[in-house]
């Protein structure tokens, strides 16, 4: 925690000019009590908060991706200033190196998979308690194929107004995966890690065109076991070079790596998740459980900054082309902007000159984007039973059980009840009465309805993939 600042010193970093960014107006609110202290003048409204946080100087970690904008927008707007953080953000090779610097204490939270903090807890891969009280985005990932693939699969398309139909479903892939596998020719495509978002919508879309895309088993972690489609881990910068390096043949991944692909003409991005499941939760925000438990007030001003993060991003087109504009920055996403501003503007580009509008593709605050559903965490939990990172059936209530334990539902409502005393944000902004779950879903690309509460008998229904009851 910075030292506070005596009079005498708040007066030379003004003389200095101390003017770095995430640090002036943290010095500035410290000064002001030193001085307050000094003079016994009272402090500005703004100043006299309870729950100070207990550690202000952070370390966030993310990936270059589009969605790790609610971390950008809270640290450009200063809205972590407003909650008396001083926030670093840094960039991560990859998602095992953050969760590893997340657990070892290198990083106090970072922009997640959805799946991360879930799979840590049940001890798939990496074994950590990890929660987390904050949803960043709906929707936002795409898979896309090379020109060779999609040169394949277009003829099994059907047309509508000289253009492909969509939503694509995979049946026209299975076509080329079955030709290729008779000339003895193995099928590859990418994704961003075994417990993504990526991974089980990937999974989720070939399996509803009656494509196998794989098994975990307790001796075989590689998740190729009985595959007609062999998925293998790419982080995502490197997705569309690997792809036109002909060592896969399609991905799934977040923006702006499947328009990349579009603008360098090297591939066709032939179903979005938003298609795959409707308003799908796509990344959180994870901190392990034992920093939770020592920062409480911190991880409150945490979610407060990023909420109001989200809300700006949702509040207007202007606001989404500045964002456009942050992200494109090398420190952040480093993609041209053209390129981030494909998806982030409300439309998207599969083949190339075929934009179509898609208000939905990328949303931050919308239907409530940002609350931790425990229904969201179960579908996750459900996708990794079906494909057999978890070996063993499990009962309802175990499904429960692990949602309540990761997912913190208090501390998102904390920050909504305090912003909304600060007049920053309004009850018809989050679910006040909500229990956790959405109800039964629909909009998934095989026609499929959800209910979280339900977990086993939403296995059952599933045509590929391990049932309720069986072993991996």
């Amino acid at each position: 925690m910075t030292a506070t600042p005596t009079p005498a010193t708040v007066a030379a970093d003004v003389s200095a000019g101390t003017d770095a960014p995430g640090i002036g107006r943290r010095r500035f609110m410290a000064g002001a009590a030193a001085l307050a202290g000094a003079t016994g003048l009272a402090l500005p409204a703004f100043a006299q908060k309870a729950g100070q946080p207990e550690k202000e100087s952070l370390k966030f970690g993310f990936i270059k991706l589009t969605d790790c904008a609610p971390l950008v927008v809270a640290y450009e707007k200063h809205f972590f200033e407003d909650e008396g953080l001083n926030v670093t953000l840094e960039a991560q090779a990859n998602w095992k190196v953050l969760l590893d610097r997340v657990i070892d204490g290198q990083l106090d939270g970072a922009h997640m998979l959805a799946g991360q903090p879930l799979g840590a807890t049940i001890g798939f891969g990496t074994k950590a308690d990890i929660v987390t009280a904050f949803s960043m985005d709906l929707n936002g990932n795409a898979i896309t194929v090379s020109n060779a693939v999609w040169a394949q699969m277009k003829p099994h398309l059907p047309m509508e107004g000289g253009k492909v139909k969509h939503p694509i479903k995979a049946d026209a892939l299975k076509k080329v995966v079955d030709k290729w596998k008779a000339e003895g020719k193995p099928f590859k495509m990418g994704m961003v890690f075994p417990v993504s978002t990526h991974n089980y919508e990937l999974r989720y879309w070939l399996a509803a065109g009656g494509l196998n895309p794989g098994y975990y088993t307790a001796s075989d972690i590689s998740g190729t076991k009985s595959a007609d489609v062999l998925l293998s881990v790419t982080p995502p910068p490197q997705m569309p070079s690997t792809m036109e390096a002909g060592t896969i043949h399609g991905y799934c991944v977040g923006e702006p790596w499947n328009q990349q692909a579009v603008f360098k003409g090297i591939g066709v991005p032939v179903v979005t998740d938003l298609e795959v499941w409707k308003n799908n939760p796509e990344k959180v925000f994870g901190v392990t459980k034992a920093w939770a438990d020592k920062n409480p007030n911190t991880h409150i001003a945490v979610v407060k900054a990023l909420i109001r993060a989200c809300m700006w991003l949702d509040a207007s087109m202007a606001n989404r082309i500045e964002a456009v504009k942050l992200l494109a920055k090398p420190n952040y996403v480093g993609a041209d902007e053209a390129v981030i501003g494909n998806s982030m503007t409300g439309t998207f580009e599969y083949e190339k000159g075929d934009k179509r509008p898609l208000p939905d593709f990328n949303v931050f605050f919308r239907h409530f984007a940002t609350y931790p559903f425990y229904s969201d965490a179960i579908w996750y939990l459900t996708q990794m039973r079906r494909w057999g990172q978890i070996t063993e059936g499990k009962p309802d209530s175990w499904y429960m059980d692990m949602a309540r334990k990761v997912y913190r539902p208090d501390v998102y409502m904390a920050a909504a009840k305090a912003l909304m005393a600060e007049g920053k944000a309004k009850d018809s902004d989050f679910p006040m009465k909500t229990d956790g779950f959405k109800g039964v879903q629909d909009g998934f690309i095989d026609g499929i309805t959800y209910d979280g509460r339900k977990p086993n008998e939403y296995l059952n229904k599933l045509k590929i993939g391990l049932k309720a009851a069986d072993k991996a």
